[in-house]
């Protein structure tokens, strides 16, 4: 299982967990919205290590969803399109939530393929092993397994 270091909040982490043919990518931090920021580094690091990334630009998103897993599945979907159109990977990620609401913001830059070394393309976000929810530590928890 890979595992990314510790951002902003001392306790905030991204990880992979195997399934299939597929990986899972989750979130864990002390808050919903760092959960889903920690989520997309974990998808990030499907592709790349996310500290090979510059943040040189910065790409707002918007997502609207019926409840907070499929805000998540729609979060991640949504990097993985500005990803796809606009050619770049990303490496930081800000993201506020009111209600069922997300205005989040990515910082990347276009892809390097000499110096990204990307392993895979993700397809997308699925709703397997969708979880959004807080652990048994109180900590927040985001998760869901994206197609390769």
């Amino acid at each position: 299982m890979q595992v990314g270091k510790p951002t902003k909040e001392s306790t905030a982490r991204w990880e992979h967990f195997p399934h299939g043919a597929d990986i899972g990518v989750r979130g864990i931090a002390a808050t919903k919205e760092g959960a889903y920021e920690q989520a997309a580094l974990a998808l990030m690091g499907v592709i790349t290590d996310p500290s090979r990334v510059v943040g040189r630009r910065v790409v707002v998103v918007e997502c609207e969803a019926e409840n907070r897993e499929t805000l998540l599945v729609d979060w991640l979907n949504a990097l993985v399109y500005e990803m796809a159109v606009r050619g770049m990977i990303f490496r930081r990620f800000e993201v506020r939530i009111q209600g069922n609401r997300l205005r989040g913001r990515a910082w990347g830059e276009d892809v390097d393929v000499a110096r990204h070394e990307p392993a895979v393309e993700v397809k997308g976000a699925t709703y397997t092993s969708l979880f959004v929810g807080r652990n048994a530590a109180g900590e927040w928890v985001a998760q869901c397994v994206v197609d390769v």
